[in-house]
């Protein structure tokens, strides 16, 4: 069953569960799929539904832990190299993927759970940001990319939607 936001609850709480409910339907568009369909490129820039895994994983440690001076993972990725988070390589395979995905996740949570909304860092622009600005992006970053997969995957097997309505 897919979350649903809170009516009347406060706004961090509101902030979260929205997240947490576009990070759940990330992970529910993959479900199923085998690794070739996984990583078929569907667009002619070569986006696959796996690609949008990684970045998604790398923004969320990007946007929260660097942002709030805590040190994130290695990336598993050449970082000088514009769409290596985009890109799945031969070697990596979905489990690993989708490992760093949860790692990226659990870690981005215990930022959010110690820091309030209006807790400043520092964008890698070098900008103020708060918390709350944090949240809000990523709400729509991670919307926008399950919109992505939800035509990716209707083009692979026609499943739609972003929820299990059976």
């Amino acid at each position: 069953m897919t979350q649903r936001v809170p009516l009347t609850g406060d706004e961090k709480d509101c902030l979260v569960v929205s997240l947490d409910r576009h990070r759940d339907v990330v992970l529910w568009k993959i479900r199923g799929l085998d690794d070739e369909q996984l990583r078929r490129p569907m667009t002619p820039t070569g986006t696959t539904l796996l690609g949008l895994v990684k970045h998604l994983a790398a923004v969320e440690y990007g946007w929260f832990c660097e942002t709030f001076g805590h040190q994130p993972e290695p990336s598993p990725f050449d970082e000088d190299d514009p769409d290596a988070d985009l890109r799945i390589e031969p070697g990596e395979t979905t489990a690993d993927v989708i490992a760093y995905y949860g790692r990226a996740r659990a870690a981005a949570d215990e930022v959010i759970i110690a820091l309030d909304v209006d807790a400043l860092g520092t964008s890698w622009m070098g900008e103020p940001v708060s918390m709350r600005w944090v949240l809000i992006h990523m709400i729509e970053e991670t919307a926008r990319h399950a919109g992505h997969m939800d035509i990716l995957r209707e083009l692979i097997d026609g499943a739609t939607g972003d929820h299990d309505r059976g």
